[in-house]
């Protein structure tokens, strides 16, 4: 069956960090006049360069990069949300496809591609006098929003890690603002007018071990510290979701006397591989994409990869 003529083509690169997504990106889009898009929440921050493992411009090879570096790291967390992520990627899919150039996703933030790919329920806006009451009493009990919101909606619950305050908050407002549990994810709307290719890196777990270890160490040996200290002189408080991220929160953590360098670099890379444990466990969840047994920065990978896309 011929394919249909107006139907245009997104080419999306998943998995770990770490695991060679933005090298193979390169690759891709010299090959195939391709255009990227960014998917990894801390990436769209301006300034936040060294702790993200963002590409310098001067490596980019002239090829344009789109949603990086378009907020604020001091932007407070609740003016930015996967849905206006989803709404501006999904305008710049559109516009890379309209100028006969292929839109390539670029990530690690599974929510994010989920919200650009599958989109998501329709929710009420936020309620910053409800946030905030809700924000005190996690800061007199810690832990105690998230049993709430066991009790309120189980299955969301289950979904959002303990930890994650931001998410619980998000989760519990909702509920409380519809009295109902959050609409099931089948009452999104998709995107369309694209063929989607997904594909995965999935490398060997102990060499991106070893190779994540070694990139923590050249984050901090390599202007980490120097880069939070900057944002603080700026007026950052260091309470700004981006700095609670791996990395940042340790390098503050240093800089406050809380923690020596070698226990903030321990503490990142113990995170780091759980990180990347936590984001391969997402991905491989969806049976979408296609795995490729490698890092995108091996030639095969990167030959392999030419090959499906071309298919």
């Amino acid at each position: 069956m011929a394919e249909p003529a107006l139907e245009k083509k997104l080419l999306v690169i998943a998995g770990p960090t770490g695991s060679g997504k933005s090298a193979l990106a390169l690759e891709l889009a010299a090959d195939l006049r391709g255009e990227i898009v960014n998917f990894d929440s801390l990436q769209l921050y301006r300034g936040l360069d060294i702790g993200t493992a963002k590409t310098p411009a001067a490596e980019r090879r002239g090829i344009p990069h789109h949603l990086f570096d378009a907020l604020e790291p001091t932007l407070e967390y609740a003016g930015y949300s996967a849905g206006d992520y989803a709404r501006l990627a999904r305008e710049c899919v559109a516009e890379i496809s309209g100028r006969g150039r292929l839109p390539i996703a670029v990530g690690g933030s599974g929510f994010y591609l989920r919200a650009l790919l599958d989109g998501l329920p329709q929710l009420p806006p936020r309620d910053a006098g409800l946030r905030a009451r809700l924000e005190t009493r996690e800061s007199r009990h810690a832990g105690s929003l998230h049993r709430l919101l066991e009790r309120l909606d189980p299955s969301a619950a289950a979904r959002i890690h303990a930890r994650d305050v931001h998410k619980t908050i998000r989760a519990l407002e909702v509920r409380l603002l519809t009295r109902a549990a959050a609409p099931a994810p089948e009452t999104a709307e998709g995107l369309t007018g694209h063929r989607v290719l997904q594909i995965g890196l999935n490398p060997d777990r102990a060499e991106l071990a070893k190779r994540l270890d070694a990139r923590v160490r050249a984050m901090f040996g390599g202007g980490l510290i120097e880069e939070v200290r900057g944002w603080l002189a700026k007026g950052a408080t260091g309470k700004e979701k981006p700095f609670e991220s791996l990395g940042y929160k340790q390098a503050l953590q240093y800089i406050h006397g809380e923690a020596t360098l070698e226990q903030a670099i321990l503490s990142t890379q113990v995170e780091t591989r759980q990180y990347a444990k936590r984001q391969r466990t997402w991905f491989l969840r969806d049976a979408r994409i296609d795995w490729l047994a490698g890092f995108g920065d091996d030639p095969e990978i990167a030959r392999e990869a030419l090959r499906l896309a071309r298919r």
